[in-house]
Protein backbone atom coordinates (compact mmCIF):
# COMPACT_ATOMS: atom_id res chain seq x y z
CA UNK A 1 0.00 0.00 0.00
CA UNK A 2 2.95 2.20 1.18
CA UNK A 3 4.44 2.21 -2.96
CA UNK A 4 0.65 2.46 -4.46
CA UNK A 5 0.25 6.16 -2.00
CA UNK A 6 3.76 7.54 -3.59
CA UNK A 7 1.26 8.04 -7.06
CA UNK A 8 -0.70 10.53 -5.34
CA UNK A 9 0.25 13.92 -6.78
CA UNK A 10 1.01 17.13 -4.60
CA UNK A 11 -2.40 18.77 -5.01
CA UNK A 12 -4.08 14.71 -3.55
CA UNK A 13 -1.26 15.33 -0.77
CA UNK A 14 -2.52 18.61 0.17
CA UNK A 15 -6.16 17.33 0.30
CA UNK A 16 -4.82 14.86 2.78
CA UNK A 17 -3.54 17.62 4.88
CA UNK A 18 -6.52 19.39 4.98
CA UNK A 19 -8.29 16.23 5.51
CA UNK A 20 -5.76 15.26 8.91
CA UNK A 21 -6.77 19.30 10.11
CA UNK A 22 -10.43 18.50 10.20
CA UNK A 23 -10.01 15.63 11.65
CA UNK A 24 -8.21 16.88 14.16
CA UNK A 25 -10.79 19.42 14.94
CA UNK A 26 -13.27 16.73 14.92
CA UNK A 27 -11.72 14.46 17.28
CA UNK A 28 -11.38 17.96 19.67
CA UNK A 29 -14.99 18.36 19.46
CA UNK A 30 -16.70 14.64 20.03
CA UNK A 31 -13.98 14.77 23.30
CA UNK A 32 -15.23 17.94 23.99
CA UNK A 33 -18.70 16.80 24.54
CA UNK A 34 -18.07 14.76 27.72
CA UNK A 35 -17.29 18.07 29.17
CA UNK A 36 -20.21 19.24 28.74
CA UNK A 37 -21.97 16.22 29.72
CA UNK A 38 -20.26 16.15 32.94
CA UNK A 39 -21.09 20.32 33.70
CA UNK A 40 -24.56 19.46 32.97
CA UNK A 41 -24.75 16.50 35.54
CA UNK A 42 -23.47 18.70 38.17
CA UNK A 43 -25.38 21.90 37.52
CA UNK A 44 -28.53 19.53 37.63
CA UNK A 45 -27.64 17.49 41.26
CA UNK A 46 -26.41 21.23 42.28
CA UNK A 47 -29.79 22.89 44.34
CA UNK A 48 -29.70 26.42 42.94
CA UNK A 49 -29.01 26.03 39.15
CA UNK A 50 -29.86 27.90 36.85
CA UNK A 51 -31.78 26.61 34.10
CA UNK A 52 -30.26 29.21 31.95
CA UNK A 53 -26.68 27.51 32.86
CA UNK A 54 -27.96 23.95 31.77
CA UNK A 55 -29.59 25.21 28.74
CA UNK A 56 -26.16 26.65 27.97
CA UNK A 57 -24.02 23.76 28.60
CA UNK A 58 -26.54 21.76 26.58
CA UNK A 59 -25.93 24.62 23.78
CA UNK A 60 -22.13 23.72 23.74
CA UNK A 61 -22.86 20.24 23.26
CA UNK A 62 -25.06 20.72 20.84
CA UNK A 63 -22.83 23.21 18.73
CA UNK A 64 -19.85 20.39 19.03
CA UNK A 65 -22.11 18.00 17.73
CA UNK A 66 -22.86 20.19 14.82
CA UNK A 67 -19.41 21.07 14.40
CA UNK A 68 -18.02 17.38 14.66
CA UNK A 69 -20.43 16.86 11.93
CA UNK A 70 -19.67 19.62 9.42
CA UNK A 71 -16.10 18.68 9.86
CA UNK A 72 -17.17 14.78 8.67
CA UNK A 73 -18.64 16.18 5.31
CA UNK A 74 -16.05 18.13 4.61
CA UNK A 75 -13.36 15.26 5.66
CA UNK A 76 -15.17 13.02 3.18
CA UNK A 77 -15.20 15.14 0.53
CA UNK A 78 -11.63 15.43 0.24
CA UNK A 79 -11.26 11.77 1.10
CA UNK A 80 -13.70 10.81 -1.80
CA UNK A 81 -11.33 13.02 -4.34
CA UNK A 82 -8.36 11.57 -3.01
CA UNK A 83 -9.45 8.04 -3.69
CA UNK A 84 -11.01 8.64 -7.23
CA UNK A 85 -7.81 10.58 -8.06
CA UNK A 86 -5.31 8.06 -6.88
CA UNK A 87 -8.10 5.46 -8.59
CA UNK A 88 -7.42 7.51 -12.08
CA UNK A 89 -3.91 7.71 -11.79
CA UNK A 90 -3.58 3.94 -11.16
CA UNK A 91 -5.51 2.96 -13.60
CA UNK A 92 -4.25 4.90 -16.44
CA UNK A 93 -0.35 3.80 -15.22
CA UNK A 94 -1.66 0.32 -15.54
CA UNK A 95 -3.09 0.89 -18.65
CA UNK A 96 -0.48 2.62 -20.49
CA UNK A 97 2.02 0.06 -18.93
CA UNK A 98 -0.27 -2.68 -20.22
CA UNK A 99 -0.10 -0.85 -23.94
CA UNK A 100 3.85 -1.10 -23.67
CA UNK A 101 3.49 -4.84 -23.01
CA UNK A 102 4.96 -7.69 -24.87
CA UNK A 103 2.66 -10.59 -26.16
CA UNK A 104 5.24 -12.49 -23.59
CA UNK A 105 4.61 -10.26 -20.78
CA UNK A 106 0.60 -10.20 -21.85
CA UNK A 107 0.83 -14.07 -21.74
CA UNK A 108 2.48 -14.34 -18.48
CA UNK A 109 -0.04 -12.39 -16.56
CA UNK A 110 -3.32 -13.13 -18.70
CA UNK A 111 -5.90 -10.77 -20.27
CA UNK A 112 -8.52 -11.76 -17.87
CA UNK A 113 -6.08 -10.95 -14.94
CA UNK A 114 -4.79 -7.69 -16.42
CA UNK A 115 -8.83 -6.59 -16.72
CA UNK A 116 -9.16 -7.59 -13.36
CA UNK A 117 -6.05 -5.96 -12.00
CA UNK A 118 -7.30 -2.38 -13.28
CA UNK A 119 -10.74 -2.51 -12.61
CA UNK A 120 -11.77 -4.48 -9.45
CA UNK A 121 -8.29 -4.53 -7.56
CA UNK A 122 -8.18 -0.48 -8.27
CA UNK A 123 -11.79 -0.25 -6.77
CA UNK A 124 -10.61 -1.90 -3.68
CA UNK A 125 -7.61 0.42 -3.21
CA UNK A 126 -10.02 3.16 -4.18
CA UNK A 127 -12.46 2.50 -1.47
CA UNK A 128 -9.48 1.39 1.32
CA UNK A 129 -8.80 5.24 0.43
CA UNK A 130 -11.45 6.73 1.19
CA UNK A 131 -12.21 4.60 4.44
CA UNK A 132 -8.74 5.11 5.03
CA UNK A 133 -8.52 9.13 5.16
CA UNK A 134 -11.48 8.55 7.79
CA UNK A 135 -10.84 6.04 9.75
CA UNK A 136 -7.29 4.94 10.00
CA UNK A 137 -6.02 8.70 10.96
CA UNK A 138 -8.86 9.21 12.88
CA UNK A 139 -8.84 6.11 15.13
CA UNK A 140 -5.29 6.17 16.40
CA UNK A 141 -6.21 10.15 17.05
CA UNK A 142 -9.06 9.58 19.03
CA UNK A 143 -8.03 6.38 21.09
CA UNK A 144 -4.59 8.07 21.88
CA UNK A 145 -6.45 11.43 23.18
CA UNK A 146 -9.50 9.54 24.92
CA UNK A 147 -6.75 7.80 26.87
CA UNK A 148 -4.77 10.51 27.66
CA UNK A 149 -8.01 12.27 29.25
CA UNK A 150 -8.57 8.63 31.12
CA UNK A 151 -5.14 9.36 32.63
CA UNK A 152 -5.76 12.40 34.26
CA UNK A 153 -8.78 11.26 35.97
CA UNK A 154 -7.56 9.69 39.44
CA UNK A 155 -9.26 6.24 39.21
CA UNK A 156 -7.00 3.28 38.24
CA UNK A 157 -9.80 1.02 38.74
CA UNK A 158 -11.50 2.39 35.46
CA UNK A 159 -8.31 2.90 33.96
CA UNK A 160 -7.26 -0.84 34.04
CA UNK A 161 -10.96 -2.16 32.97
CA UNK A 162 -10.14 0.21 29.72
CA UNK A 163 -6.81 -1.25 29.40
CA UNK A 164 -8.14 -5.13 29.90
CA UNK A 165 -10.61 -3.99 27.14
CA UNK A 166 -8.17 -2.36 24.57
CA UNK A 167 -5.78 -5.35 25.04
CA UNK A 168 -8.37 -8.05 24.34
CA UNK A 169 -9.51 -6.09 21.35
CA UNK A 170 -6.03 -6.37 19.61
CA UNK A 171 -5.95 -9.93 20.67
CA UNK A 172 -9.16 -10.47 18.50
CA UNK A 173 -7.56 -8.45 15.61
CA UNK A 174 -4.74 -10.47 15.47
CA UNK A 175 -6.61 -13.49 15.42
CA UNK A 176 -9.02 -12.11 12.82
CA UNK A 177 -6.46 -10.99 10.12
CA UNK A 178 -4.05 -14.24 11.11
CA UNK A 179 -7.08 -16.31 9.51
CA UNK A 180 -8.81 -13.95 7.27
CA UNK A 181 -5.73 -12.37 5.15
CA UNK A 182 -4.58 -15.65 3.64
CA UNK A 183 -8.31 -16.15 2.13
CA UNK A 184 -8.74 -12.86 0.87
CA UNK A 185 -5.17 -13.35 -1.19
CA UNK A 186 -6.54 -16.52 -2.57
CA UNK A 187 -9.68 -14.63 -3.39
CA UNK A 188 -7.99 -12.44 -6.06
CA UNK A 189 -6.86 -15.02 -7.97
CA UNK A 190 -9.78 -16.96 -7.78
CA UNK A 191 -11.59 -13.75 -9.13
CA UNK A 192 -9.35 -13.72 -11.78
CA UNK A 193 -10.48 -17.13 -12.73
CA UNK A 194 -13.84 -16.40 -12.92
CA UNK A 195 -13.40 -13.97 -15.10
CA UNK A 196 -11.56 -15.94 -17.39
CA UNK A 197 -14.45 -18.33 -17.77
CA UNK A 198 -16.76 -15.51 -18.07
CA UNK A 199 -14.84 -14.15 -20.93
CA UNK A 200 -13.91 -17.47 -22.48
CA UNK A 201 -18.00 -18.15 -22.70
CA UNK A 202 -19.05 -14.82 -24.08
CA UNK A 203 -16.42 -14.40 -26.58
CA UNK A 204 -16.84 -18.10 -27.94
CA UNK A 205 -20.90 -17.82 -27.42
CA UNK A 206 -21.53 -19.10 -30.64
CA UNK A 207 -19.42 -22.22 -30.64
CA UNK A 208 -21.08 -23.36 -27.19
CA UNK A 209 -24.53 -22.66 -28.91
CA UNK A 210 -23.70 -24.51 -31.92
CA UNK A 211 -22.39 -27.44 -30.06
CA UNK A 212 -25.39 -27.47 -27.59
CA UNK A 213 -22.41 -26.69 -25.02
CA UNK A 214 -24.19 -24.45 -22.24
CA UNK A 215 -24.60 -27.05 -19.36
CA UNK A 216 -20.90 -27.52 -20.03
CA UNK A 217 -20.00 -24.07 -19.28
CA UNK A 218 -22.60 -23.56 -16.91
CA UNK A 219 -21.19 -26.50 -14.86
CA UNK A 220 -17.27 -24.73 -15.25
CA UNK A 221 -18.95 -21.25 -14.64
CA UNK A 222 -20.75 -22.69 -11.23
CA UNK A 223 -17.25 -24.44 -10.11
CA UNK A 224 -15.43 -21.24 -10.72
CA UNK A 225 -18.35 -19.08 -9.00
CA UNK A 226 -18.81 -21.94 -5.90
CA UNK A 227 -14.48 -21.35 -5.40
CA UNK A 228 -14.58 -17.62 -5.11
CA UNK A 229 -18.07 -17.89 -3.15
CA UNK A 230 -17.06 -20.37 -0.25
CA UNK A 231 -13.31 -18.49 0.02
CA UNK A 232 -15.29 -15.30 0.29
CA UNK A 233 -18.11 -16.75 2.99
CA UNK A 234 -14.84 -18.49 5.11
CA UNK A 235 -12.91 -14.84 5.05
CA UNK A 236 -16.45 -12.97 5.47
CA UNK A 237 -16.93 -15.10 8.45
CA UNK A 238 -14.36 -14.87 10.39
CA UNK A 239 -14.62 -10.96 9.64
CA UNK A 240 -17.75 -10.59 11.20
CA UNK A 241 -17.08 -12.09 14.27
CA UNK A 242 -15.33 -8.77 14.76
CA UNK A 243 -18.54 -6.81 15.10
CA UNK A 244 -20.53 -8.73 17.81
CA UNK A 245 -17.21 -8.52 20.07
CA UNK A 246 -16.67 -5.09 19.76
CA UNK A 247 -20.30 -4.81 20.60
CA UNK A 248 -19.80 -6.59 23.57
CA UNK A 249 -16.58 -5.35 24.48
CA UNK A 250 -17.90 -1.62 24.58
CA UNK A 251 -21.20 -2.68 26.19
CA UNK A 252 -19.11 -4.48 29.15
CA UNK A 253 -16.75 -1.57 29.44
CA UNK A 254 -19.93 0.78 30.22
CA UNK A 255 -21.40 -2.28 32.70
CA UNK A 256 -18.40 -2.24 34.17
CA UNK A 257 -17.34 1.10 34.45
CA UNK A 258 -20.76 1.79 36.13
CA UNK A 259 -20.48 -1.24 38.75
CA UNK A 260 -17.27 0.09 39.95
CA UNK A 261 -18.25 3.78 39.85
CA UNK A 262 -21.50 2.55 42.09
CA UNK A 263 -19.08 0.69 44.93
CA UNK A 264 -16.93 4.08 44.58
CA UNK A 265 -20.10 5.90 45.08
CA UNK A 266 -21.15 4.31 47.94
CA UNK A 267 -17.80 4.56 49.63
CA UNK A 268 -17.03 7.90 49.25
CA UNK A 269 -18.19 10.79 51.65
CA UNK A 270 -21.07 12.70 51.04
CA UNK A 271 -19.13 15.51 49.56
CA UNK A 272 -17.46 13.41 47.16
CA UNK A 273 -20.18 11.38 45.65
CA UNK A 274 -21.60 14.06 43.25
CA UNK A 275 -17.54 14.38 42.28
CA UNK A 276 -17.40 10.62 41.51
CA UNK A 277 -20.34 10.63 39.85
CA UNK A 278 -19.67 13.21 37.33
CA UNK A 279 -16.48 11.59 36.82
CA UNK A 280 -18.34 8.09 36.32
CA UNK A 281 -20.29 10.01 33.69
CA UNK A 282 -17.31 11.34 31.53
CA UNK A 283 -15.19 8.35 32.01
CA UNK A 284 -17.54 5.83 30.70
CA UNK A 285 -17.69 8.36 27.65
CA UNK A 286 -13.72 8.39 27.17
CA UNK A 287 -13.90 4.77 27.51
CA UNK A 288 -16.59 4.04 24.68
CA UNK A 289 -14.60 6.44 22.90
CA UNK A 290 -11.67 4.27 22.69
CA UNK A 291 -13.74 1.22 22.13
CA UNK A 292 -15.00 2.92 19.16
CA UNK A 293 -12.06 3.80 17.56
CA UNK A 294 -11.16 -0.01 17.63
CA UNK A 295 -14.29 -0.43 15.92
CA UNK A 296 -13.50 2.49 13.26
CA UNK A 297 -10.16 0.27 13.03
CA UNK A 298 -12.14 -2.56 12.43
CA UNK A 299 -13.91 -1.39 9.20
CA UNK A 300 -10.53 -0.53 7.87
CA UNK A 301 -9.63 -3.90 9.18
CA UNK A 302 -11.99 -6.04 7.08
CA UNK A 303 -10.98 -4.03 3.79
CA UNK A 304 -7.61 -3.53 4.19
CA UNK A 305 -6.41 -7.30 3.31
CA UNK A 306 -7.97 -7.46 0.20
CA UNK A 307 -6.62 -4.00 -0.47
CA UNK A 308 -3.21 -5.28 0.54
CA UNK A 309 -3.40 -8.09 -1.66
CA UNK A 310 -4.83 -6.10 -4.76
CA UNK A 311 -2.02 -3.16 -4.23
CA UNK A 312 0.49 -6.31 -4.51
CA UNK A 313 -1.13 -6.81 -7.71
CA UNK A 314 -0.95 -3.61 -9.10
CA UNK A 315 2.51 -3.09 -8.17
CA UNK A 316 3.52 -6.14 -9.77
CA UNK A 317 2.28 -5.06 -12.97
CA UNK A 318 3.40 -1.11 -12.78
CA UNK A 319 7.07 -3.11 -11.61
CA UNK A 320 7.39 -5.59 -14.79
CA UNK A 321 9.72 -4.50 -17.21
CA UNK A 322 8.54 -5.58 -20.59
CA UNK A 323 11.06 -8.06 -22.50
CA UNK A 324 11.14 -6.14 -25.69
CA UNK A 325 13.39 -2.95 -25.08
CA UNK A 326 13.75 0.08 -27.56
CA UNK A 327 16.82 0.78 -29.65
CA UNK A 328 19.04 3.06 -28.92
CA UNK A 329 20.67 4.08 -32.81
CA UNK A 330 19.61 6.45 -35.52
CA UNK A 331 18.72 4.41 -38.08
CA UNK A 332 19.13 5.94 -41.70
CA UNK A 333 16.30 5.48 -43.90
CA UNK A 334 18.49 5.06 -47.10
CA UNK A 335 17.47 1.19 -47.75
CA UNK A 336 13.34 0.72 -47.33
CA UNK A 337 11.34 -2.13 -47.75
CA UNK A 338 13.91 -4.94 -46.90
CA UNK A 339 13.70 -7.42 -44.88
CA UNK A 340 16.24 -10.29 -44.20
CA UNK A 341 16.33 -13.59 -41.92
CA UNK A 342 19.69 -14.51 -40.64
CA UNK A 343 19.87 -17.66 -38.76
CA UNK A 344 17.15 -17.32 -36.87
CA UNK A 345 15.76 -19.30 -34.25
CA UNK A 346 13.01 -19.26 -31.95
CA UNK A 347 11.40 -20.75 -28.63
CA UNK A 348 7.90 -19.61 -26.76
CA UNK A 349 9.02 -18.67 -23.25
CA UNK A 350 8.91 -21.82 -21.06
CA UNK A 351 8.59 -24.41 -24.10
CA UNK A 352 10.88 -27.05 -24.34
CA UNK A 353 11.54 -26.73 -27.67
CA UNK A 354 11.93 -24.06 -30.31
CA UNK A 355 9.38 -23.29 -32.52
CA UNK A 356 11.40 -22.04 -35.15
CA UNK A 357 15.14 -23.30 -36.24
CA UNK A 358 17.77 -21.76 -38.60
CA UNK A 359 15.68 -19.53 -40.42
CA UNK A 360 17.20 -17.88 -42.99
CA UNK A 361 16.06 -15.74 -46.45
CA UNK A 362 16.08 -12.01 -47.81
CA UNK A 363 13.19 -9.86 -49.41
CA UNK A 364 13.88 -7.21 -50.95
CA UNK A 365 12.00 -4.37 -51.74
CA UNK A 366 9.03 -4.83 -53.89
CA UNK A 367 9.29 -8.27 -53.59
CA UNK A 368 6.20 -10.75 -52.94
CA UNK A 369 7.33 -13.05 -50.43
CA UNK A 370 5.02 -16.28 -48.89
CA UNK A 371 4.70 -18.55 -46.51
CA UNK A 372 2.88 -22.11 -46.88
CA UNK A 373 3.00 -24.97 -45.15
CA UNK A 374 0.98 -27.13 -42.26
CA UNK A 375 -0.76 -25.88 -39.64
CA UNK A 376 1.44 -25.01 -36.44
CA UNK A 377 4.81 -25.28 -38.73
CA UNK A 378 5.60 -21.89 -37.49
CA UNK A 379 4.73 -19.58 -40.11
CA UNK A 380 3.07 -16.32 -38.04
CA UNK A 381 6.09 -17.17 -35.57
CA UNK A 382 7.99 -16.24 -37.94
CA UNK A 383 6.02 -12.83 -39.31
CA UNK A 384 5.57 -12.31 -35.79
CA UNK A 385 9.01 -11.53 -35.48
CA UNK A 386 9.60 -8.51 -37.57
CA UNK A 387 7.29 -6.04 -35.85
CA UNK A 388 8.83 -7.16 -32.68
CA UNK A 389 5.91 -9.23 -31.25
CA UNK A 390 8.50 -11.37 -29.77
CA UNK A 391 12.19 -11.33 -30.03
CA UNK A 392 14.36 -13.65 -31.75
CA UNK A 393 16.27 -16.38 -29.67
CA UNK A 394 19.14 -16.50 -31.72
CA UNK A 395 20.06 -14.80 -35.30
CA UNK A 396 19.70 -11.42 -36.55
CA UNK A 397 15.62 -10.01 -38.01
CA UNK A 398 16.84 -7.19 -40.49
CA UNK A 399 15.07 -4.45 -41.53
CA UNK A 400 15.96 -2.21 -44.15
CA UNK A 401 19.68 -3.32 -42.97
CA UNK A 402 19.19 -2.86 -39.48
CA UNK A 403 18.40 -5.00 -36.83
CA UNK A 404 14.50 -4.86 -35.79
CA UNK A 405 16.00 -4.32 -32.02
CA UNK A 406 18.10 -1.43 -32.99
CA UNK A 407 14.62 0.20 -33.62
CA UNK A 408 11.96 1.72 -31.23
CA UNK A 409 9.22 0.19 -31.29
CA UNK A 410 7.16 2.79 -32.79
CA UNK A 411 9.67 3.17 -35.77
CA UNK A 412 9.97 0.23 -36.46
CA UNK A 413 5.99 -0.76 -36.34
CA UNK A 414 5.44 2.77 -39.17
CA UNK A 415 7.33 0.96 -41.60
CA UNK A 416 4.69 -1.81 -41.61
CA UNK A 417 1.33 -2.52 -42.32
CA UNK A 418 -0.15 -5.60 -40.29
CA UNK A 419 -2.91 -7.40 -41.19
CA UNK A 420 -3.82 -10.16 -37.96
CA UNK A 421 -5.02 -13.65 -38.76
CA UNK A 422 -8.22 -12.85 -36.87
CA UNK A 423 -9.49 -9.86 -38.26
CA UNK A 424 -9.74 -7.23 -35.22
CA UNK A 425 -12.17 -4.17 -36.01
CA UNK A 426 -12.55 -1.42 -33.11
CA UNK A 427 -16.06 0.15 -32.03
CA UNK A 428 -16.62 3.69 -34.35
CA UNK A 429 -17.03 4.05 -38.04
CA UNK A 430 -15.68 2.87 -41.28
CA UNK A 431 -13.32 5.50 -41.10
CA UNK A 432 -11.49 5.45 -37.63
CA UNK A 433 -11.03 1.72 -38.71
CA UNK A 434 -9.12 2.84 -41.69
CA UNK A 435 -7.25 5.99 -40.47
CA UNK A 436 -6.38 3.85 -37.00
CA UNK A 437 -3.17 4.60 -35.17
CA UNK A 438 -0.26 7.05 -36.47
CA UNK A 439 2.13 5.96 -39.25
CA UNK A 440 4.80 8.54 -38.69
CA UNK A 441 3.85 10.26 -42.05
CA UNK A 442 0.60 13.00 -42.96
CA UNK A 443 -2.81 11.84 -41.54
CA UNK A 444 -4.96 9.70 -43.69
CA UNK A 445 -7.39 11.69 -45.07
CA UNK A 446 -11.04 11.04 -47.14
CA UNK A 447 -9.36 10.63 -49.91
CA UNK A 448 -6.61 7.99 -48.16
CA UNK A 449 -9.41 6.20 -46.95
CA UNK A 450 -11.52 5.77 -50.45
CA UNK A 451 -8.42 4.80 -52.45
CA UNK A 452 -7.39 1.72 -49.14
CA UNK A 453 -10.95 0.54 -49.67
CA UNK A 454 -10.85 0.30 -53.04
CA UNK A 455 -7.79 -1.83 -53.07
CA UNK A 456 -9.36 -3.74 -50.41
CA UNK A 457 -12.58 -3.99 -52.95
CA UNK A 458 -14.55 -2.83 -49.79
CA UNK A 459 -15.65 -0.08 -51.72
CA UNK A 460 -19.10 -2.24 -52.84
CA UNK A 461 -20.27 -3.11 -49.19
CA UNK A 462 -19.32 -0.45 -47.31
CA UNK A 463 -21.16 2.55 -49.76
CA UNK A 464 -24.06 0.52 -49.50
CA UNK A 465 -23.92 1.08 -45.42
CA UNK A 466 -26.26 3.75 -44.11
CA UNK A 467 -23.61 6.67 -43.30
CA UNK A 468 -21.10 4.88 -45.52
CA UNK A 469 -17.84 5.85 -44.35
CA UNK A 470 -19.41 7.38 -41.32
CA UNK A 471 -21.33 4.00 -40.91
CA UNK A 472 -21.07 2.90 -37.06
CA UNK A 473 -18.80 -0.44 -36.96
CA UNK A 474 -19.36 -2.24 -33.42
CA UNK A 475 -17.12 -3.80 -31.15
CA UNK A 476 -15.16 -6.73 -32.40
CA UNK A 477 -17.13 -6.05 -36.62
CA UNK A 478 -19.65 -8.00 -34.99
CA UNK A 479 -22.12 -6.05 -37.41
CA UNK A 480 -20.18 -7.05 -40.72
CA UNK A 481 -19.21 -10.66 -41.94
CA UNK A 482 -16.13 -12.14 -41.68
CA UNK A 483 -14.73 -11.51 -45.11
CA UNK A 484 -16.05 -7.99 -44.76
CA UNK A 485 -14.00 -7.52 -41.83
CA UNK A 486 -10.78 -8.87 -43.32
CA UNK A 487 -11.36 -6.33 -46.40
CA UNK A 488 -11.70 -3.77 -43.92
CA UNK A 489 -8.36 -4.91 -41.72
CA UNK A 490 -6.32 -5.15 -45.60
CA UNK A 491 -7.62 -1.48 -45.90
CA UNK A 492 -6.80 -0.54 -42.77
CA UNK A 493 -3.01 -1.39 -43.93
CA UNK A 494 -2.64 -0.36 -46.97
CA UNK A 495 -4.15 2.98 -45.80
CA UNK A 496 -0.53 3.50 -43.74
CA UNK A 497 1.48 3.52 -47.28
CA UNK A 498 3.96 1.01 -45.81
CA UNK A 499 7.29 -0.21 -46.99
CA UNK A 500 6.47 -3.81 -46.30
CA UNK A 501 2.63 -4.90 -45.47
CA UNK A 502 2.54 -8.36 -43.63
CA UNK A 503 -0.55 -10.47 -44.08
CA UNK A 504 -1.06 -13.71 -41.90
CA UNK A 505 -3.42 -15.38 -43.73
CA UNK A 506 -5.38 -12.37 -44.69
CA UNK A 507 -7.55 -13.61 -47.38
CA UNK A 508 -9.03 -16.77 -46.26
CA UNK A 509 -12.66 -15.57 -45.42
CA UNK A 510 -12.62 -14.32 -49.44
CA UNK A 511 -14.12 -16.25 -52.19
CA UNK A 512 -11.78 -17.03 -55.24
CA UNK A 513 -12.56 -14.16 -57.14
CA UNK A 514 -12.45 -11.53 -54.98
CA UNK A 515 -8.83 -12.74 -53.51
CA UNK A 516 -7.98 -12.75 -57.21
CA UNK A 517 -8.46 -9.33 -57.84
CA UNK A 518 -7.78 -8.09 -54.08
CA UNK A 519 -4.33 -9.39 -54.95
CA UNK A 520 -3.65 -8.20 -58.72
CA UNK A 521 -4.77 -4.58 -57.98
CA UNK A 522 -2.75 -4.74 -54.64
CA UNK A 523 0.20 -5.71 -56.99
CA UNK A 524 -0.56 -3.05 -59.09
CA UNK A 525 -0.64 -0.30 -56.23
CA UNK A 526 1.74 -1.07 -54.54
CA UNK A 527 4.55 -2.15 -56.48
CA UNK A 528 7.54 -0.95 -54.13
CA UNK A 529 6.01 -2.21 -51.43
CA UNK A 530 7.36 -5.81 -49.84
CA UNK A 531 4.45 -8.11 -49.23
CA UNK A 532 4.88 -10.78 -46.94
CA UNK A 533 1.97 -13.48 -47.39
CA UNK A 534 0.91 -16.31 -44.85
CA UNK A 535 -1.61 -18.56 -46.73
CA UNK A 536 -3.00 -21.56 -46.89
CA UNK A 537 -4.45 -21.95 -50.79
CA UNK A 538 -2.10 -22.15 -52.78
CA UNK A 539 -3.91 -20.05 -55.72
CA UNK A 540 -3.27 -17.04 -52.81
CA UNK A 541 0.51 -17.07 -53.65
CA UNK A 542 1.49 -18.90 -56.72
CA UNK A 543 2.33 -15.95 -58.27
CA UNK A 544 4.74 -15.16 -55.62
CA UNK A 545 8.25 -13.64 -56.16
CA UNK A 546 9.93 -15.98 -53.80
CA UNK A 547 7.75 -18.71 -51.54
CA UNK A 548 8.99 -20.62 -48.69
CA UNK A 549 7.64 -23.84 -47.17
CA UNK A 550 7.88 -24.25 -43.77
CA UNK A 551 7.68 -27.89 -41.66
CA UNK A 552 8.55 -27.81 -37.81
CA UNK A 553 9.45 -24.66 -37.64
CA UNK A 554 12.30 -25.15 -40.89
CA UNK A 555 12.51 -23.85 -44.27
CA UNK A 556 12.10 -26.90 -46.30
CA UNK A 557 11.85 -25.97 -50.12
CA UNK A 558 12.17 -21.97 -51.32
CA UNK A 559 11.48 -20.99 -54.64
CA UNK A 560 8.70 -20.04 -57.21
CA UNK A 561 5.66 -21.96 -57.79
CA UNK A 562 7.13 -23.74 -60.86
CA UNK A 563 10.45 -24.82 -58.91
CA UNK A 564 8.62 -25.76 -55.90
CA UNK A 565 6.64 -28.42 -57.58
CA UNK A 566 9.64 -30.03 -59.31
CA UNK A 567 12.06 -30.38 -56.25
CA UNK A 568 9.78 -29.69 -53.23
CA UNK A 569 7.84 -33.03 -52.27
CA UNK A 570 6.35 -31.41 -49.40
CA UNK A 571 4.99 -28.37 -51.23
CA UNK A 572 3.81 -30.71 -54.29
CA UNK A 573 1.56 -32.26 -51.71
CA UNK A 574 -0.01 -29.21 -50.82
CA UNK A 575 -0.49 -28.17 -54.18
CA UNK A 576 -1.89 -32.34 -55.08
CA UNK A 577 -4.48 -31.60 -52.20
CA UNK A 578 -5.92 -28.41 -53.83
CA UNK A 579 -5.37 -28.43 -57.54
CA UNK A 580 -5.96 -30.87 -60.16
CA UNK A 581 -3.69 -33.22 -61.70
CA UNK A 582 -4.40 -30.97 -65.29
CA UNK A 583 -3.13 -28.13 -63.03
CA UNK A 584 0.13 -29.35 -61.85
CA UNK A 585 0.88 -31.26 -64.87
CA UNK A 586 0.94 -28.18 -67.06
CA UNK A 587 2.90 -25.92 -64.78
Amino acid sequence: MIKVLKYLNKRQWSWVGISVLFIIGQVWLDLKMPDYMSAITTLVQTEGSAMSDILMQGGYMLLCALGSMAFSVIVGYFSAKTAAGLAKTLRGNVFDKTIGFSLEDIDHFSTASLINRSTNDITQIQNVVAMGLQVVVKAPIMAVWAIVKIAGKDYWQWTATTAVAVFILIIVLAITLIFALPRFKKIQGLTDNLNRVTREHLTGIRVVRAYNAEQYQEDKFAKANDEVTVTNMTANRVMALMSPTMTLISSGITLIVYWIGAYLIEAAGMGAKLGIFSDMVVFSNYAIQVIQAFMLLNMIFIMMPRAQVSARRICEVLDTQSRIHDGNKAISSGEQGSIEFKDVSFRYPSASADALHHISFTAKKGETVALIGSTGCGKTTLINLIPRFYDATQGQVLVDGADVRDYTQKELRNRIGYVSQKAVLFSGTVRSNIAFGENGKETIDAQGVREAVSIAQATEFVERMEGTYNAPIAQGGTNVSGGQKQRLSIARAVARKPEILIFDDSFSALDYKTDRTLRTILHQKTKDTTKLIVAQRISTIKDADQILVLDHGRIVGKGTHTELLKNCPEYLEIAQSQLSKEEIENV
